[in-house]
This record gives C-alpha cells, sequence and structure tokens, in this order.
C-alpha cells in the first residue's frame, strides 16, 4: 500500500479524505501519512517508513505508543467483553486516580471525548447558576459544539459569532469572545455582562493557537472576577491534564477551578473524557439533578483500563515529570540554537512537555500574536523535518508532544534534522 493512493481512495470515502481536519495536511501540503503501528516515541506509516513522533496521538501517550501495562491492561478486559452500557468497577478506580490528582473532584463523570466534556460542564454551569452566557477567549478551542464554535466580533464586549458554517446566530450570541491574557477586556466585559454570566471557560495553556502560556495576572483575574460576580471558573485541561503534572496545569500554577474537563491523557491512547467537580455542583446532574446528560459509551471498559493503567503508571512514579520537564528544556534550547543559527525568525513558547515554534519575531501571548508566525516557513519546517524522519504537528497553530519514552539522542535527531533543513 502507498500513503498516496490511500488518500486518494480515502477522498471518495470520507470527506476531505480524513476524519478530522488537520489530518489532510491541509495547511501545509502534501500526502497524508497512514500510520499502522507505534512503539515508544516511534510510529510507522504503510509504506514501512519510521518516524520519530511529537504529535502523539495529539497529546494522550504520554508514556509512547504502545506501552507494554496500557496494552496489557485493555487486553485482559478486552477478552471478557468490549462494552456493557452498565457500571464497570474500573470506573472507579480511574475516577479515585482523578481524585487523587484533582482534591476538587469530589464527583466525576465520564464522557467520551473533550468535546462532550466541555459542552456538558457548560450546560451544568449554566443549569447550577441559571444564567445564559458563557465567557471563551479567542484561540481557544473547547471542541465543536455549537456554543463553543464562536469567534470575537469588533471588540471584547460584542457577543460572539459563528466560526463555522450550521452554527446558528443565536447560539453563537450566548457565547461571548475576549483576549486571552487581557485582563483589563475581562474586566470590562464583567462590569457589562457579569451578572448573566454562568462560567467563563479557558485553557490554563493554549494548545490549539500553538503553546501560549497564560500571565499571572490573567490568573489571578479569573478567579477574582468570577468569584465577585458568581460565575463558574471552567478549566479546560483536556490537553493539559496529567501532561503539566500529575494534576496538570491546575497544580502546577495553584488553580482553583469550580470545574474542570480532562481527556487525552486520562483515556491512555482510548475515547476517554470527564468533567469533575465539588458534589455540590456535580449533583446537579441526572440522575439526582434536573440537568441531562447520557452516552452509551461512557466508561467503557476499555478505555477506563488504558486510562487508569495510564494514570497508575504516572502516579507512581513522580520523577517522570522531571524527565518530561528536561527533555521539554533540552529541546527548546536546541531548536532555538538551530533556528538562530540559520538566522530564522522564531519564537518558541514551552510549558513542561509541550512545545510550538513560531516562526515570528516575540513575545507571542495571544492568538493575534500567534497569527503572525509564518505560514511558509512553517512549511518548510515541517516538511524538511517529515523528510528526514520526524512527525511534527501539520499546523503552525498545535502544540507539539514529548513523552517518556523519548530520549537525549531523539532530540538530538530532531534538532540535526532543523539544522539541516534551513541549513
Amino acid at each position: 500500500m502507498r500513503n498516496e493512493a490511500l488518500f486518494e481512495e480515502a477522498k471518495a470515502l470520507l470527506p476531505g479524505g480524513v476524519s478530522s481536519p488537520v489530518r489532510a495536511f491541509g495547511a501545509v501540503g502534501g500526502t497524508p501519512r497512514f500510520l499502522v503501528r507505534g512503539e515508544g516515541p516511534y510510529v510507522w506509516d504503510v509504506e514501512g517508513n519510521r518516524y520519530l513522533d511529537y504529535v502523539l496521538s495529539w497529546g494522550p501517550l504520554i508514556l509512547g505508543h504502545a506501552h507494554p501495562e496500557v496494552v496489557a491492561a485493555v487486553k485482559e478486559v478486552a477478552e471478557k467483553g468490549l462494552s456493557f452500557g452498565a457500571p464497570h468497577p474500573l470506573e472507579l478506580e480511574l475516577a479515585r486516580l482523578v481524585r487523587k490528582a484533582y482534591p476538587l473532584a469530589e464527583r466525576v463523570r465520564f464522557v467520551n471525548s473533550g468535546t462532550e466534556a466541555t459542552m456538558s460542564a457548560l450546560r451544568l454551569a449554566r443549569g447550577y447558576t441559571g444564567r445564559p452566557y458563557v465567557v471563551k477567549f479567542r484561540g481557544n478551542y473547547h471542541g465543536h459544539a455549537d456554543g463553543l464554535l464562536v469567534e470575537a466580533g469588533s471588540g471584547a464586549l460584542t457577543f460572539g459569532h459563528p466560526s463555522s458554517a450550521g452554527v446558528p446566530e443565536d447560539c453563537a450570541r450566548l457565547t461571548l469572545v475576549a483576549e486571552y491574557n487581557d485582563v483589563e477586556g475581562l474586566t470590562r466585559l464583567f462590569g457589562e455582562r457579569g451578572e448573566a454570566i454562568a462560567a467563563v471557560i479557558f485553557e490554563p495553556v493554549v494548545g490549539n493557537s500553538g503553546v501560549i502560556p497564560p500571565s499571572p495576572a490573567f490568573l489571578r483575574a479569573l478567579r477574582a472576577l468570577t468569584r465577585a460576580h458568581g460565575a463558574l471558573l471552567v478549566v479546560d485541561e483536556v490537553m493539559t491534564g496529567f501532561r503539566l503534572a500529575f494534576g496538570g496545569a491546575t497544580e502546577r500554577f495553584g488553580l482553583e477551578p469550580d470545574l474542570v474537563t480532562l481527556g487525552k491523557v486520562m483515556g491512555g491512547g482510548l475515547p476517554a473524557a470527564a468533567y469533575a467537580g465539588p458534589a455540590a455542583i456535580m449533583e446537579r446532574l441526572a440522575p439526582l439533578g434536573p440537568v441531562y446528560q447520557a452516552g452509551t459509551l461512557s466508561g467503557n471498559p476499555l478505555a477506563m483500563a488504558a486510562g487508569a493503567a495510564t494514570l497508575g503508571i504516572l502516579a507512581g512514579d513522580p520523577g517522570l515529570y522531571r524527565r518530561l520537564e528536561a527533555l521539554g528544556e533540552r529541546l527548546e534550547t536546541g531548536l532555538a540554537e538551530a533556528l538562530s543559527a540559520a538566522g530564522v525568525p522564531h519564537t518558541i513558547n514551552r510549558v513542561g512537555s509541550m512545545l510550538t515554534v513560531f516562526f515570528a519575531e516575540g513575545p507571542v501571548a495571544s492568538y493575534v500574536d500567534a497569527e503572525r508566525s509564518d505560514p511558509e516557513l512553517f512549511r518548510r519546517f515541517f516538511h524538511g523535518l517529515l523528510a528526514r524522519g520526524v512527525y511534527w504537528p501539520a499546523s503552525r497553530f498545535e502544540a507539539a508532544f514529548l513523552s517518556v519514552a523519548h530520549t537525549e539522542d531523539d532530540l538530538e535527531r530532531t534538532v540535526a534534522a532543523v539544522r539541516a533543513t534551513f541549513g
């Protein structure tokens, strides 16, 4: 089988030839790789080519591909049945691990995707507060639910408007869009509409505009303003949860969320996500309360097994996070040195094992800043690495990820690929 032939066939069967847009390589051009095997930090395509992987299934595979303990846990459960649509003991095991990482998580509701988690958490916030509006930040991605596929209008106090066809204007108007890291704008927004805001949802480290860390002042303002106006603070840790620390960005930055959404690492590579928080809020959910949410495959035993095995390994060895931090720092330094030596304008944002190379002078602290990243330089970077066996995210607006399976030799190989690309 050949990648090109498979992609042509896929385009006759799947919209754009893919099941998720970024996989189509639309932002960089060329042919997507059809990946069929992974082991540790490596993946192989249908042609047998091996790549050093910094996508890691877009973040979940913090232990690397096909970790033996995770695979064994899934196999053991699969042999007993794939799905029951009924309670399973592994739900309790994974929920206990979530609570260990996030003490606020007195109650956990499992779902199947990050989109489900954020959509449901915001429905719960509206049901709990009785208020209609939600605040999000431009460039923060919280899944593809109608109310979250919105972008900013002409100013911080304007209503959101749809960023996708098929999203009704009336639905988008219930989402207010502010600028990330803009304390003054957020303060004005709450001054104008604070009593009608049910919740603020945000990425504690932006990953879908490229990696953008929060400023300490921004984090303080988020907590103070939501508390002052009776709104809930929803921290979207689908990407950062269990990655930046065992307790995610909540632990790393000392956050105090009202609700947290989780996914990716929590599922160990299988479809699992969750939203969690204090009992007083979470028990507004059915079957105890009036806020409805359900799912046939929620708490699926295979996903619970993969998640529990992954989190169990992470909880049992805190040194893994120190290793990830050291690997991230070394990769950041090596990339910066290689690009500087080649005279390529760049800014590298990194938090722990998440990293983005922006091809623009810094700082990059918002989506507006991220948009300045040169797309042509990124395409050259991406294809130069791919040709040399390094699989990087195919978008200048995505985070790259490290796993504990990566080695210092892997990082040196990556830096050498950058030098060769721009040499």
